[in-house]
């Protein structure tokens, strides 16, 4: 075996600075620091910043999660008012030539039974209104509050539709 002289504190012996500097650059590896620089000052300065970027990211991520919930709740509640306003007005106009005094309940009655069919849950206390603007004009109107995500939002759909009153003319001649 062959030895050589190396003054302590120089070279690849241990305890010397060759080792140290080497141990001191896989340490700033694992923490992430290139080693380029000076040390002194920066020792510790990204410690942290992660969770305080997680801190200040969630509460915006959670909203903007919620609030497409709530853009998607409110235009499908949209989407059943006017579905059910439609059913309802087709009945008005196919029932008002036929039964003048009667229109009215069957036609409010279809546009809640298509409410409790499509969104029950959806559209909650609705106010379905038959409506006639002129005498050959007929409709109906529905007004419900939308379910909120967020705490004091109150919001609501309001739909109409209306139509001429379909007639059975006999053709002359």
């Amino acid at each position: 075996m062959r030895r050589t002289n190396v003054a302590p504190g120089r070279g690849s012996l241990p305890g010397g600075t060759a080792l140290r500097r080497g141990v001191r650059r896989r340490l700033d590896a694992a923490r992430g620091d290139s080693g380029s620089g000076d040390r002194r000052g920066r020792t510790g300065s990204d410690r942290g910043m992660t969770a305080i970027e997680f801190v200040l990211l969630t509460p915006v991520l959670f909203f903007m999660i919620f609030a497409s919930v709530q853009f998607a709740l409110y235009f499908f509640a949209d989407h059943v008012a006017q579905a059910a306003a439609q059913a309802g007005a087709r009945e008005a106009r196919a029932e008002a030539d036929e039964n003048p005094g009667g229109w009215r309940g069957k036609a409010t009655s279809k546009a809640r039974g298509y409410i409790d069919q499509l969104g029950p849950q959806l559209l909650t206390s609705p106010a379905v209104k038959a409506v006639q603007s002129e005498q050959n004009m007929v409709g109906v109107e529905i007004e419900a509050d939308v379910p909120s995500v967020f705490p004091g939002l109150n919001l609501t759909v309001h739909a109409q539709s209306q139509g001429p009153v379909e007639r059975f003319v006999e053709e002359e001649g």
